[in-house]
């Protein structure tokens, strides 16, 4: 029973003294955080209490320099950390080591004056860009998608250049005929008379107008004069001149030679109308574009025509493909588009054998070369140019209208104005077939194969008015 008593005795008092040791061990733990707090407190106190070293205030030379002020050598932090500032602040190695800020002494005593402050604010100022934005909180960064991205300059048409002059002497010969004497009639009138109006009718019709074109434009003449009642002559001069342009003018799109792949031209005409000469000048146009040009040899007829195109070939660095003499000239212009194709040639200019429009068969020779050359390309020849020689007249019209027949002939080449005084079918062709004048020659030279332009040959053609007139209307 003792014993017992004893035992349970001894077990207690052990608990007690692990329970006593257990506080006196909370204790301690407790009072040394407190002390360790106390210290810390101590210690920033004294950071705080420390004197703060004076800033020195920007000197001009340093806002000239681009220099920013530098912090305490401890601290290596820079004057502004802003992003929306940083495009106006110079990169670190833009900095020279002459403009850069001398370090402070941490050992400066004493706050900072107002007057520092002061100076600071205003020549940080005058360090900031103009456009710079100012004034947004520190959190907002400005979205990239906000930035408007700079244009690259506007793409203007470019402007074609008039060059009337040039035009003047090709078409000299057909300005001392009939146009000079349509002058000659308006010169010092002072007012129109029905005589006036008969001498018109007579230039007209011998100009190689065309009879229906003349009577055309006298019909519309008689309108015109009855409805204003003009007697002015100037005003039939200027009537005249402007109803020439509108004939002449067409509505028809500018040639796009990069709107196919290769882009085939085929060129039709009669015997000795130019095709040859004009392939080879308008080769050298296209080539000094940077087009590269292949020449099918067509002609398979005439003596002496592929070598021609040869050596035209050759002058303007062009391609030539050329068939056997007497042959198919459908094989030639199909072999010629297969080997643009396989080449990466941009256009293709096939020459045809010179005809007579009256025959019947060798007309539908030219309709096969045109299935053919759709058959080497899908949607070949893209345009067919009858080539016409000026010095034919009048005949120059039937010729017209008789490949337009059997043709789909898109575009005209008068050639050889410069050696005709019948330049004046122009305005028949123009009148009777609606089909649009592309080219016309005024000389030898490559660069005398010009484009057309309605306003400027008229112009060129007829010139000034006649003294002693003035276009009143």
């Amino acid at each position: 029973m003792e014993g017992g008593f004893h035992t349970d005795l001894v077990a207690a008092l052990v608990a007690l003294g692990g329970l006593a040791g257990l506080t006196g061990l909370a204790l301690y733990a407790i009072r040394r955080a407190k002390a360790a707090r106390r210290r810390q407190i101590e210690e920033v106190g004294a950071a705080v209490a420390a004197p703060r070293p004076k800033r020195r205030a920007l000197r001009p030379e340093d806002v000239e320099g681009g220099a920013a002020e530098a912090e305490p050598p401890a601290s290596k932090t820079p004057l502004s950390t802003a992003p929306w500032l940083a495009p106006s602040q110079p990169s670190p190695a833009s900095v020279s080591p002459a403009a850069a800020p001398e370090p402070v002494s941490p050992e400066a005593p004493g706050p900072v004056p107002r007057e520092a402050l002061l100076s600071k604010a205003s020549t940080a100022v005058l360090s900031i860009e103009p456009a710079t934005p100012v004034g947004r909180p520190p959190s907002r960064v400005p979205s990239p998608l906000l930035v408007e991205k700079p244009r690259g300059p506007e793409r203007l048409m470019p402007v074609r250049k008039r060059d009337v002059a040039a035009l003047v002497p090709g078409l000299e010969p057909t300005r001392s005929g009939w146009v000079k004497r349509l002058g000659q009639l308006f010169a010092g009138k002072k007012e129109l008379d029905p005589v006036l109006l008969d001498e018109i009718e007579k230039v007209l019709l011998t100009a190689d107008i065309g009879v229906r074109t003349s009577q055309k434009l006298l019909s519309e003449l008689r309108e015109f004069l009855d409805k204003k009642a003009i007697k002015d002559p100037a005003a039939v001069w200027g009537y005249l001149r402007r109803r020439s342009v509108e004939i002449l003018t067409m509505d028809a799109p500018a040639i796009d030679f990069a709107a196919a792949q290769p882009f085939v031209l085929l060129i039709i005409g009669v015997n000795g109308s130019g095709k040859t000469t004009t392939i080879g000048k308008l080769a050298s146009k296209l080539q000094s574009e940077g087009k590269k040009v292949l020449l099918a040899a067509g002609d398979t007829f005439r003596a002496a025509a592929t070598e021609q195109l040869e050596v035209w070939g050759a002058k303007v660095g062009a391609l030539v493909v050329r068939g056997k003499d007497g042959g198919d000239p459908s094989s030639v212009v199909f072999d010629g588009v297969k080997r643009a194709r396989s080449e990466d040639i941009d256009v293709v200019i096939a020459d045809t054998a010179g005809r007579l429009h009256t025959k019947k068969n060798l007309m539908e020779e030219l309709q096969k070369v045109r299935r053919v050359a759709g058959k080497a390309l899908d949607g070949a020849p893209h345009e067919t140019w009858l080539v016409i020689d000026a010095t034919s007249g009048q005949n120059a019209i039937a010729q017209a209208q008789e490949f337009t027949k059997d043709m789909s002939v898109t575009g005209i080449v008068l050639t050889k104005l410069d050696g005709t005084a019948k330049g004046g079918v122009i305005l028949g062709i123009a009148d009777q077939l609606r089909i649009p004048v592309r080219y016309i020659g005024v000389g030898e030279r490559v660069e005398d194969l010009r484009e057309f332009e309605a306003e400027d040959f008229v112009e060129a053609l007829f010139g000034e008015a006649p003294t002693g007139t003035e276009d009143v209307s």
